[in-house]
């Protein structure tokens, strides 16, 4: 079930809700660029069968959620990362397992410092350590293949060429994917999708990174992160080598780690659907309660 939430700074967020609300309720929060549609209904559902109330929802500038104009976002990093416990103030929700990918995942150890009655655990996938940490040892940096896709300038796009756009979609995420396999068929339909319940994809693809990263450094540590912590990671992930995720699984107190063998810096692709839903179910089953 979809619906828009009405925010007081006149923002509107699109949330999707699978399950039964009186379930432990589990928010997932996406990475930069990314509307709710790389969480995918089948993933969502297998959770939410499993006796927990799943939340998706678009963030700014994404999907059916408020937009602003190209390289004019009207908020802040620090409002991304907040649009997520809006999200669960507007849907009555005290606390909630908090499920983040890449941006989503720092987001998440975000708030889990921040709003700690509000999380009742953390699952880390694809991302690194979002504060100081004690082991200072360098993380190794991107691969030489993203490094170039940074350096690229903004692709020369009709962007309102549907075909084009998802081509360029499609593009960019091969480049981000593993060796157990690009699935391109499931991901130009979710590209398709992204782009028929966007206005403006430009803005979608460029307004988080005018904003990511900015204000004062954080003065939390890793320690800080308390709340029980499932970290998934992929073995191939281009952008945060495996190495981040075993940093996170160390630097977090009872930290698990589950390594994703081939997944690459992505959503959970299908082929790992039969670990990471009993990864995640098994961890916030034990962080529920009775």
């Amino acid at each position: 079930m979809t619906r828009m939430l009405e925010l007081d700074d006149g923002t509107a967020l699109c949330v999707d809700v699978a399950g039964d609300p009186a379930d432990p309720a589990v928010l997932l929060i996406g990475g930069a660029t990314s509307s709710m549609d790389w969480w995918e209904p089948e993933f969502c559902g297998r959770i939410a069968g499993a006796g927990r109330f799943v939340v998706r929802y678009d963030a700014r500038d994404t999907g059916e959620s408020t937009q602003w104009p190209v390289g004019e976002p009207g908020y802040t990093g620090d409002d991304l990362a907040l649009d997520a416990v809006r999200v669960l103030d507007g849907l009555g929700i005290p606390a909630a397992h908090l499920v983040g990918v890449s941006m989503g995942g720092g987001i998440a150890q975000d708030l889990a410092v921040r709003f700690p009655g509000r999380v009742l655990s953390l699952t880390l996938i694809a991302t690194s350590t979002a504060f100081v940490r004690a082991d200072e040892t360098a993380l190794p940096p991107p691969e030489p293949r993203i490094l170039a896709l940074f350096d690229q300038p903004e692709p020369d796009l009709d962007w309102s060429d549907e075909d084009a756009v998802v081509d360029e979609m499609v593009r960019t995420h091969e480049a981000y994917a593993g060796s157990s396999g690009f699935e391109e068929d499931r991901v130009r339909e979710i590209s398709r999708r992204v782009v028929r319940r966007t206005p403006d994809v430009r803005a979608s693809v460029t307004n988080h990174w005018k904003v990511a990263g900015e204000g004062d450094p954080s003065p939390h540590t890793m320690a800080d992160v308390e709340a029980p912590t499932l970290v998934l990671h992929g073995t191939d992930d281009p952008l945060f080598p495996l190495p981040h995720g075993e940093a996170l699984a160390r630097e977090v107190r009872g930290a698990r780690l589950v390594t994703l063998q081939g997944m690459g810096h992505e959503a959970p692709p299908r082929v790992t659907w039969d670990v990471v839903v009993p990864a995640i179910l098994e961890h916030t089953e034990a962080q529920s309660g009775p």
